[in-house]
């Protein structure tokens, strides 16, 4: 539909992303009302209609995103700081509850209104403004698609050369920096992502319900087969180098490892309200929350310092890339098992952590002209142009790129909590974050909070600052304090948090809503269909009226 004259009129028969529909994928299942903008608003985007994921569906996506190699290698890398294993133990889970507490925050507003990520944040930057957290996270979510799918074809790059020896030849050619061989396990994998990911978020539900468990099946066994090699007798809990630190000394050491954890969490936890939309009930998010982070996390983080621990006897090394570990293990059926199941883990936390986020987040930017799976394309064709084979491989790079971008999802993240939670009291008129009338709840200043806006200059710019320089300047043999940039994600969620209500206190703009109770989710109805459920039967934007009142086939 399109508006004139402030009146909604029929939309033209046809559009790009109808051919998603005529293939038999119908688009995602928001309760798309006559009166949304389609500048704000496509069914990917509007308030679901239906909330049907289970604990157990928010508890495989949390092992999806911890079951991979990444997470292997950060939890491997704990076990290494010089500290004892139960202080590892206890940070780990000290972190893992920080991010458990962050997250159930995070959850509350999506699941409640039933909108992902960038449409909760109208409310609090604006219907405008929205669009500047949304790219944020979306440009980093682009950079470590690629990462990761780059990290993935390493791993079946070790199948094809196990399996076809030919394949060796193909390492000999190479075009941009990648072999050819690593050009078709890298386009093998890209092409399996994008073919999930176009199949739906029921797709990927079913996926990594799947997933989750896979990897956990096949952990415990190369973890049992390397004990059995070792001997109970010779596994080690302690993987540290050097003499141990005494306590005080450990304390420091301590509150870096918990920093570590969060850090590596901060990412799908900024956005994780683009999945805890589809839960059921906010009980059921917690719930699969609680499952999936400090319970499943710290069983996890064991497995892994215990099969770390057996390839010293096994191997005479300690090795905590899970992929080097199989690749030494020399039989075709463990190379074979391990290989894909560490492609199934990347996939898995590419998907959830690194697809689903810009899909959403470049939808956001123009509803009417990109679906959630052209957003999603766009995410997965721009991660190829970056050549993240180039850039992974040079630390600098990295540090510079994704430290000035990373260094933001601190502010954004206090941001929408004061905003939400201290500004809004939790009261966000639903159907206003898909209008742009002047009128409107969330229009502020030509679409922009400009307290949210100047909350995130304020507060990026100094976590900018401290990301960056500090590095910059040790690497010029200046004073090394380079690992406050562990502790950026904190300053910066500080400093957007109180930032953004000091704002809002001397020059108000978050409307409170009080005394108002029609289409308005206040944090205590259960889901998106309380405040939706007086309104009649959607019709797609993407439909006539009156053809739609002809259809007799539903």
């Amino acid at each position: 539909m399109t508006l004139k004259d402030g009146a909604a009129t029929a939309a033209p028969m046809t559009k790009p992303h109808d051919i998603v529909e005529a293939a038999g994928h119908p688009t995602g299942g928001g309760n798309m009302k006559p009166e949304y903008d389609i500048r704000l608003a496509n069914e990917d985007l509007a308030p679901l209609r239906k909330q049907k994921w289970t604990s157990y569906n928010i508890f495989a996506f949390w092992m999806s995103d911890v079951h991979s190699v990444g997470g292997y290698v950060t939890a491997g890398s704990l076990f290494a700081l010089g500290i004892a294993s139960w202080q590892v133990l206890l940070s780990l889970l000290i972190g893992i509850l920080i991010v458990l507490y962050f997250t159930n925050l995070v959850a509350k507003p999506s699941q409640k209104t039933g909108v992902p990520y960038p449409v909760v944040n109208r409310a609090i930057f604006g219907i405008r403004g929205a669009n500047i957290p949304a790219i944020i996270r979306g440009l980093i979510a682009v950079a470590w698609y690629g990462v990761q799918t780059y990290l993935a074809s390493l791993a079946l790059n070790i199948v094809f050369l196990k399996f076809i020896p030919g394949s060796a030849d193909l390492l000999d050619y190479s075009f941009l920096g990648l072999s050819a061989l690593g050009w078709i396990s890298y386009a093998v994998l890209w092409v399996a992502q994008a073919a999930l990911f176009w199949n739906g978020m029921e797709a990927i539900r079913r996926f990594i319900d799947f997933a989750g468990p896979a990897v956990y099946v096949v952990m415990i066994v190369l973890a049992v087969y390397l004990v059995s090699q070792a001997g109970w007798a010779n596994i080690s809990f302690d993987l540290s180098e050097g003499e141990p630190l005494d306590f005080w000394a450990s304390i420091p050491v301590m509150i870096t490892a918990i920093a570590i954890v969060v850090s590596y969490f901060s990412g799908p936890m900024l956005n994780f309200g683009d999945f805890a939309r589809y839960g059921k009930s906010f009980a059921a998010v917690r719930r699969g929350n609680f499952l999936g982070l400090p319970i499943n996390f710290l069983f996890f983080s064991i497995l892994v310092v215990v099969t770390a621990s057996a390839t010293v006897p096994v191997f005479g090394e300690l090795i905590t890339d899970p992929i080097h570990t199989v690749e030494r293990i020399d039989t075709w059926f463990a190379i074979l098992l391990g290989g894909l199941t560490f492609v199934i883990a990347t996939v898995g936390i590419n998907i959830v952590a690194n697809f689903i986020s810009p899909a959403f987040d470049f939808s956001n930017v123009a509803p009417h002209k990109i679906s959630w799976r052209m957003g999603g394309m766009i995410a997965a064709v721009g991660s190829v142009i970056l050549l993240p084979w180039n850039w992974y491989s040079n630390p600098t790079a990295i540090h510079y790129t994704l430290g000035v971008l990373g260094a933001m999802i601190g502010p954004l993240f206090g941001i929408l909590i004061a905003g939400y939670y201290v500004s809004a009291h939790q009261r966000i008129k639903v159907d206003d974050m898909f209008t742009m009338s002047t009128e409107g709840s969330y229009w502020y200043k030509k679409g922009y909070n400009p307290n949210a806006v100047k909350a995130l200059l304020w507060g990026g710019i100094p976590t900018i600052v401290l990301a960056i320089f500090p590095k910059l300047i040790a690497d010029m043999g200046g004073i090394d304090v380079s690992w406050i940039g562990n502790f950026t994600w904190f300053i910066g969620c500080g400093l957007g948090y109180m930032l953004f209500i000091l704002f809002e206190r001397a020059d108000p703009r978050v409307p409170t809503l009080a005394g108002l109770a029609e289409g308005i989710s206040d944090g205590t109805l259960d889901g998106a269909a309380a405040t939706a459920s007086a309104e009649p039967p959607a019709i797609s934007a993407e439909v006539p009226v009156q053809a739609a009142k002809n259809d007799t086939h539903g």
